[in-house]
C-alpha cells in the first residue's frame, strides 16, 4: 500500500501527485499539452531538488503564491 499526495489538482487534465511507496517518491505529472510524465526518486532532497527546478521563480508561469503553495506541499510529503 502506498499513500498519495496531490500537489495540485486543476482540473482532470492537468494535476501533479506523489507516491510514496517505502522509500521511492514517484511524481506523476499530467498535463493536457503534454501526458503524463513520471519521476522516480529515491529521496526527499532529490525531489525537492527537481521541484525547486521545475517550478523556478525566473520561469514559473503564475503567482509567486501559486509557486509557494506548490513547493510546500512538496516540503509536506
Amino acid at each position: 500500500m502506498f499513500k498519495k499526495h496531490e500537489i495540485y489538482k486543476t482540473d482532470k487534465y492537468n494535476m501533479l501527485t506523489v507516491e510514496v511507496r517505502g522509500k521511492t517518491l514517484i511524481v506523476r505529472e499530467i498535463s493536457d499539452q503534454w501526458g503524463e510524465e513520471c519521476h522516480t526518486f529515491v529521496s526527499r532532497p532529490e525531489m525537492m531538488h527537481w521541484a525547486e527546478n521545475r517550478f523556478k521563480v525566473s520561469s514559473f508561469k503564475g503567482s509567486e503564491e501559486e509557486r509557494e503553495a506548490i513547493i510546500t506541499a512538496f516540503k509536506a510529503v
